[in-house]
């Protein structure tokens, strides 16, 4: 009878979910399909929004953490205090997390993580947001420290970025690409090359009754048809982070949704400027002003994106509105005039290195066509990813076209790709004036005078800069409509796995 009792409950159960329109969610797989395969998974060495999409919030943490509305909050570190003079912070761990190899997460391991960031052998391009860290300790299992040279405002968010992975691996270049370790909410099962890379549900993950999936399995997919095939017959359950293109493609498909936000990451062309033309400001501002913005976005982008000035408008209380740029009114005769001021040759021929990816392509042919229209003759060179990622590290490139990651702070952008030196300043980049003004806006701790500081920074580097920034983009997901749970960030991020779970 009991048994009997227990069946007509699961039945009357299941009766109400129908009732109320509820579909049943059950722990699963979820399939996504991705356009490129990712050049590595280390997380203090990857460039590529392939390999970030993959490992970020997912295989790996931070001591911080920020959220959908780009706001810092606690991650691996539950709380944390700061020394009057701003030079001193102590974060307290939190309790009970472990790596996916199954040793707990201890403060050895996020001071070797963190120093591993700052190791000239390692070379991460994201030193430069430690550049103000003289020293990291940790003091007890549980506690770290870390004593700064000066005041550094943009700390908290930087964390946030910088995975906290097993002690052992601090010296190690090589072991993290194939075979990533962290302590977040999926951990690495197999990388197929060119097929898959499938991620399984972390059981031990710290966070309760998370993550609601059995695991993710990101299948490498190049041709964007394909992909969106896959998504409405329901072989896809999500297309992450994909361009306005394939999302209009998608739109009112039966059985998929699309979810959207203006990003952080920019679409750009980048200049050499340790040989000639683009060691000529008056090159690199002719460039820009041979540049019609608002036609690229039209043409490449289907009208889905704003002009792009350094910072995002997403970031609304740091972003300067491009209109106040001189060099932004899209002005041919102005361009050619610049280019004769100059004194460089005419005409003018570069070789432009494209980042293989559809948007990027299709932008790249728009700008060749407008700067051939002032005497710049471009030729179009696309490698595969790898090669293409190995060219931007060595400033092997005249010019080239590819897409940027955003971040809520600016100087965690702009210090390491504009100030002399630089972690990705590929472009040999150097301007006293503008190091001068990073310097004091990163150790300046009162919003409103580093407002105006990164004020000045825009203006400097929206005409003289080593970057023509040309637009902010839509950022799409498309799911189908039996997905639940899942937040689109701007910053690219797929954190929000963790919460998500799939319908029958």
């Amino acid at each position: 009878m009991l048994r009997n009792a227990l069946k007509a409950a699961l039945l009357t159960a299941a009766a109400s979910l129908c009732a109320a329109g509820l579909t049943p969610v059950r722990a699963q797989t979820l399939e996504a399909a991705i356009d490129a395969s990712p050049a590595g998974l280390d997380p203090h060495i990857i460039t590529a929004f392939a390999s970030f999409m993959v490992v970020n919030g997912t295989i790996y943490e931070g001591l911080t953490a920020i959220d959908k509305d780009l706001r810092v909050g606690p991650g691996l570190a539950e709380s944390w205090t700061v020394a009057p003079d701003g030079k001193t912070y102590n974060f307290k761990l939190r309790s009970g997390v472990t790596f996916h190899n199954g040793a707990p997460m201890e403060a050895a391991d996020v001071a070797a993580s963190l120093k591993r960031v700052m190791a000239k052998e390692i070379a991460s391009p994201l030193a430069s947001r430690l550049a103000a860290v003289d020293s990291v300790t940790a003091p007890d299992a549980t506690t770290v420290e870390l004593k700064l040279k000066e005041p550094a405002a943009p700390l908290l968010t930087s964390l946030a970025t910088l995975a906290i992975v097993p002690r052992s691996f601090e010296a190690d270049k090589d072991g993290l690409q194939k075979q990533p370790v962290g302590t977040g909410p999926f951990k690495f099962r197999e990388w197929q090359p060119n097929g898959f890379i499938a991620l399984s549900k972390n059981d031990a993950y710290w966070r309760k009754d998370l993550p609601k999936l059995d695991g993710v399995k990101f299948n490498i997919v190049p041709e964007s048809a394909t992909r969106q095939v896959g998504v409405s017959s329901g072989q896809y359950a999500m297309l992450p982070n994909i361009d306005a293109a394939t999302a209009l493609q998608l739109k009112g498909k039966p059985g998929v949704k699309l979810s959207e936000t203006l990003e952080l990451a920019y679409t750009l062309i980048g200049f050499n400027v340790a040989k000639p033309p683009f060691d000529n400001a008056k090159v690199r501002e002719a460039v820009n002003t041979a540049l019609n913005r608002d036609e690229i976005i039209q043409a490449a982008l289907f009208g889905a994106g704003v002009p792009g000035g350094p910072l995002s408008p997403a970031l609304k209380d740091w972003a300067t509105d491009v209109k106040q740029f001189s060099c932004y009114k899209h002005d041919p005769a102005k361009a050619k005039q610049l280019l004769k001021e100059s004194g460089v040759a005419q005409p003018i021929s570069v070789t432009m290195t494209v980042l293989p990816r559809q948007d990027i392509k299709d932008i790249a042919q728009v700008v060749q066509q407008q700067l051939g229209n002032v005497g710049i003759k471009v030729e179009l060179k696309t490698p595969e990813l790898g090669q293409f990622i190995q060219d931007w590290r060595n400033g092997a490139f005249d010019l080239f076209a590819s897409t940027n990651a955003g971040s809520p702070d600016p100087d965690d952008y702009f210090f390491r790709t504009f100030r002399t030196g630089g972690s990705t300043n590929v472009f040999k980049y150097t301007n006293p004036e503008l190091d001068a003004l990073l310097d004091k806006a990163r150790a300046n701790t009162d919003p409103a005078s580093r407002k105006a500081d990164y004020a000045k920074v825009q203006s400097i580097l929206a005409c003289d800069g080593p970057i023509a920034h040309l637009a902010y983009g839509q950022l799409f997901t498309a799911s189908r409509a039996n997905v639940s749970g899942y937040e689109i960030m701007a910053n690219r991020s797929l954190s929000s796995l963790a919460e998500t779970a799939v319908g029958k």
